[in-house]
């Protein structure tokens, strides 16, 4: 008898493109409309063929069929039939692509490519394959099966090795006759050292234990360090490049893509937070240049992700109460960011455009999604670990955060976040709840303490938007609230939510001062190469490290801010952030 995919046994599988297409929920937000030109808003030799990263198919060892099928072709379809458009503010329309493709001639948009000064006219979605279910990691292996992989690496951290999440992955392996190598030396905040380790291990591990020299499948159980850490193995064995920085972003590294497909890496998260199960980013810190940076494609995307609410249960409440703040505010600044025809250059070729492209009518659904689920379930989850209901859900809103983010971005409150983990370690502050040798700053906390000051200052740029959230968050008569008031409306709101969950109070409670700002800014602003002459010596706590920068998209995430900003908003925003009431 033909073997079932164990996909189809899955609890639930989002199908990120087909469910958005065909969704009820995302009609009552973004209506189609006919234009009055009849025009397609995408024009058909725009639609990318299966070759394209942003295809499911672009990686032939793993698909489901179904979006490759009738309902992948539905689905494709649907956005390209004549007299639709999503209807939403500022939107590039087919009337002005026409304008576009008119202007051809003289250079506007031409077959070498448009102009780098004209904005975006298109955004594209290439989300993972989600399940979610109560007890879904327990059908690892035989996804494995489905897959073809018979010598799989699985990653985790010296913490979970011997907790039930990855117990019951390599009991569901050995019970699907996978041979498999367990590596558990991953990082808590990676490092380019610890990334070097992990790949030097994938790669002399497989030339010993199979017969081809490269394991035919990842499997990472854990947060966002040991996902990330699995991407940039799987990459960095598939494809070994001449030199470590060749993938990493610039400034930094050298920006280059994967060659190809990589091998199938399946994501099973232990924490409810990074939506690194849903994204195509890997980051980690240089140790050497002080700096935090990263890799990121589409490619790196995982092509599965099992979120099972079952594996949260281990989670401490104040790791829990950091990563719903980092799901709080990758909702909130995706849909916050700038509006993706409003994000320059355009790309060249479609294949140019950038993981991060702001703000956009389909991750516009998953953000505020996310963001209804974490003000109904956020404290619960924090407060109660054994309520299991809270606990799915918050698992659930931070896949659906990450898919929305990973497509439209983040911008200032992780952009600011970046150097005050980067100095971290400079300060003395250890988190509850985190089992560190050394002092550290988690992610989540490190981006919420920006987040008034920022949307206290992004308001401005669209105060509908900040009064909708401010209002699913709990806001009363939003609709009598100016928009002068958006702003602090919403801020009030996640300081209420930072009270209850022990949220230090600001910067200062970490150890910074009003001194650091200087370095804070310089860590926060798009720098150039090592060697550039835009050092910053800090000045403080003996600190006489060369601190320079570079953020985890060749975008630069500052970028996908609403609003300019520069080096005095920055300081200004930073030293707003030291101390929050």
């Amino acid at each position: 008898m033909k073997r079932t995919c164990s996909a189809r046994r899955a609890a639930v599988v989002c199908r990120s493109t087909a469910a958005v297409a065909q969704g009820s929920s995302t009609r009552s937000l973004h209506s189609a409309q006919p234009t009055q030109s009849g025009h397609r808003a995408i024009p058909p030799h725009h639609v990318h063929g299966p070759t394209c990263p942003c295809s499911a198919a672009h990686n032939p060892q793993y698909f489901y069929r179904g979006l490759l099928g009738a309902e992948g072709a539905e689905a494709r379809a649907s956005l390209t039939r004549p007299g639709v458009r999503f209807a939403r503010r500022t939107q590039s329309t087919p009337t002005t692509h026409a304008r576009l493709s008119s202007s051809a001639a003289t250079g506007g948009l031409s077959r070498s490519g448009p102009k780098e000064s004209e904005a975006d006219y298109a955004f594209e979605m290439a989300g993972s394959n989600i399940r979610f279910g109560v007890g879904a990691t327990r059908e690892v292996g035989l996804d494995l099966v489905d897959m073809g992989a018979r010598h799989v690496c699985v990653f985790t951290d010296s913490t979970l090795k011997d907790l039930a999440p990855v117990i019951t992955v390599l009991q569901s392996l050995q019970d699907a006759k996978v041979n498999f190598v367990l590596y558990d030396k991953v990082k808590v905040e990676p490092t380019d050292a610890s990334f070097k380790h992990a790949i030097e291990f994938v790669t002399q591990t497989a030339r010993k234990v199979t017969p081809t020299g490269h394991f035919d499948a990842f499997v990472a159980v854990g947060g966002g360090s040991v996902i990330d850490t699995c991407k940039a193995a799987n990459l960095y064995a598939t494809y070994p490049p001449e030199d470590f920085f060749d993938y990493v972003n610039p400034p930094v590294g050298k920006g280059k893509p994967p060659p190809g497909a990589l091998k199938p890496l399946i994501a099973i998260p232990t924490t409810a937070g990074t939506g690194s199960e849903a994204t195509g980013v890997a980051i980690f810190d240089h140790v050497e240049r002080n700096s935090k940076t990263g890799i990121a494609h589409r490619r790196l995307k995982p092509t599965l992700g099992i979120v099972d609410p079952e594996n949260t249960k281990s989670m401490p409440p104040q790791v829990a109460a950091a990563s719903g703040f980092d799901v709080l505010c990758h909702a909130l600044e995706s849909y916050t960011a700038i509006p993706y025809d409003q994000r320059t250059p355009r790309p060249a070729t479609p294949l140019l455009r950038p993981a991060y492209q702001g703000s956009n009518p389909i991750a516009d659904v998953w953000s505020l999604k996310s963001l209804e689920m974490l003000a109904k379930y956020f404290v619960r989850s924090v407060e109660n670990r054994d309520d299991t209901e809270a606990r799915a859900q918050m698992a659930l809103a931070a896949t659906y955060a990450g898919i929305g983010f990973g497509s439209a971005g983040v911008h200032l409150c992780h952009g600011m976040s970046y150097p005050v983990s980067s100095l971290a370690h400079h300060m003395t502050y250890k988190p509850k709840d985190y089992n560190v040798d050394s002092p550290m700053i988690p992610h989540g906390m490190s981006v919420v303490l920006h987040a008034p000051a920022v949307f206290r200052f992004t308001a401005s740029a669209n105060p509908d938007r900040h009064k909708q959230v401010a209002a699913l968050l709990g806001a009363k008569d939003i609709e009598n609230v100016r928009d002068s008031d958006a702003g602090p409306v919403l801020a009030d709101r996640i300081i209420e939510l930072m009270k209850r969950l022990d949220i230090p109070n600001g910067l200062q409670a970490l150890g910074f001062s009003s001194n650091d700002i200087d370095a804070l800014v310089e860590g926060a602003l798009p720098q150039h190469r090592h060697d550039s002459h835009t050092h910053h010596r800090t000045r403080t706590h003996a600190r006489l490290h060369t601190f320079t920068y570079a953020h985890i998209d060749g975008d630069r995430v500052l970028k996908l801010a609403p609003v300019p900003t520069g080096q005095e908003e920055l300081a200004k925003l930073f030293q707003q952030s030291m101390q929050i009431w």
